[in-house]
């Protein structure tokens, strides 16, 4: 699909991946940007619509697609990472917290829309995901689990969506100059890198985007002796 003259809804648009894909999609053009956060007044980007938007609220998402019926690019971004492992006292908490932003969030924002974008002659779905669908580490394992099943999930709407000419395309990413990422010592991507090029893979009808050096090599080992999820 082409990104001009395109109208398209960004969760957690508020800051970080999710603010630079809302400027990125008005430099490529679009003609809308709903950008979606839980407090729409915490959306201070220029050229937007802000819309209330916590993805676990039912209400609040069938909402969004009622309101929203001219989307044709529905980019789920907002996620959660807790930082737990698997065996912590609290660990299932926090999993479920997490499965519920990034993985039923997703789920729940996509089913609300696919209708929205069948009437708008398809469009395309981008869930952003990260390297670590394919790879984990204790303190971010419960995250891993949350990222693998929406990897899991974005293959199943792309074949439940295709006939209705849906593009699905799934970000993996492994580190971005983010919140989420805060403290971390390693190299990190630019959110406005990582938005550019997804979107140009959107462009191009990618199935898969793979935004830089660690998502691309976590991938390519998934077929080699040592894969990274092997530890």
């Amino acid at each position: 699909m082409k990104l001009q003259d395109s109208v398209v809804f960004i969760t957690g648009a508020n800051r970080g991946l999710g603010l630079a894909f809302a400027q990125a999609a008005l430099a490529a053009g679009a003609r809308k940007v709903y950008a979606a956060a839980r407090n729409p007044a915490s959306i201070t980007l220029a050229g937007v619509v802000p819309i209330a938007l916590d993805v676990t609220d039912a209400a609040q998402v069938a909402a969004a697609a009622r309101d929203c019926g001219d989307v044709t690019l529905l980019i789920n971004n907002a996620g959660i990472s807790l930082g737990s492992d698997l065996l912590s006292p609290n660990s299932v908490e926090k999993a479920r917290a997490e499965f519920e932003t990034n993985f039923f969030g997703v789920w729940a924002l996509a089913a609300a829309f696919a209708p929205v974008l069948k009437a708008n002659g398809g469009g395309a779905i981008v869930n952003v995901l990260s390297a670590l669908a394919w790879a984990t580490f204790p303190s971010v394992a419960t995250y891993s689990t949350s990222k693998a099943a929406a990897w899991s999930l974005s293959n199943g709407l792309r074949n439940e969506l295709r006939e209705q000419g849906t593009q699905v395309t799934s970000l993996h990413v492994g580190y971005m100059d983010t919140d989420m990422t805060d403290g971390i010592d390693a190299p990190k991507s630019a959110p406005a890198d990582v938005a550019r090029v997804t979107l140009e893979g959107v462009e191009a009808g990618l199935f898969e985007v793979l935004a830089d050096d660690v998502s691309r090599g976590v991938k390519a080992s998934l077929s080699s002796a040592t894969p990274a999820y092997a530890g």
